[in-house]
């Protein structure tokens, strides 16, 4: 229940917001410290009844992997969404915006600077935070230790660096459909990234402290699935 008035509020002063309404940052800012919150909570619950109940059975955990992928399947359809946007929008562009696309009066940023360094940074990152699951697995704590650090730094650094072109962007999310199908669809992914961050950071964190084992790190494992 807390979690979900905490998203009603968050989606809610986000929309106001970006609208101009009274109140509206402060209203996202309350949704965003309740949400956090209600993750760690609920994190912290979900740690203390797997590692020191030993509450996850594999029938829990069986039901623990079927809302994560719920959870992925549904930011599968909001990414579908945007997708379709953006092909519908560009295969065959409205004479609203020129004829053409991008639209005219837009100045597309350069796919071959931050972007394709990002796309490095995020392809690295998948191998080595697969390099640290099998560690795990394998009972190779350092292994372990080491690929899961650096997927955490990489994703720091794609998260600065996405800010950074943000920054250099020559157009807003008011500037057409481009616009708004470009920063819709980079800060969907970015508060994906940001989300699995502090996934496999908290994942990190127990492996230092010793709670996962070679047959037991579902916590971690759905992390890096979400990753």
């Amino acid at each position: 229940i807390l979690v979900s008035f905490s998203l009603l509020s968050l989606t809610t002063g986000a929309v106001m917001y970006l609208q101009g309404y009274p109140n509206g940052g402060l209203l996202l800012t309350l949704g965003l410290i309740l949400t956090a919150s209600g993750m760690g909570l609920w994190f912290r619950d979900v740690i203390t009844e797997g590692t020191y109940e030993g509450h996850h059975t594999k029938q829990v955990q069986k039901g623990l992997i079927i809302g994560l992928v719920l959870f992925i399947i549904s930011e599968v359809f909001a990414f579908f969404s945007v997708f379709w946007a953006f092909f519908h929008s560009s295969l065959s562009p409205a004479i609203e915006i020129g004829g053409v696309w991008p639209p005219l009066g837009i100045t597309p940023l350069d796919p071959f600077s931050i972007p394709l360094l990002n796309t490095f940074l995020l392809l690295s990152s998948g191998a080595f935070v697969t390099y640290g699951h099998h560690a795990l697995i394998a009972g190779d704590r350092k292994g372990a230790i080491f690929g899961t650090l650096i997927t955490i730094i990489l994703a720091i650094v794609f998260t600065v660096l996405q800010y950074i072109e943000y920054n250099e962007a020559g157009f807003t999310i008011a500037d057409s459909v481009f616009g708004t199908v470009f920063f819709a669809s980079t800060g969907l992914h970015g508060l994906h990234v940001i989300v699995g961050t502090i996934f496999i950071t908290v994942g990190f964190i127990r492996i230092l402290n010793y709670h996962l084992t070679d047959t037991h790190h579902i916590g971690h494992e759905s992390g890096i699935l979400y990753w």
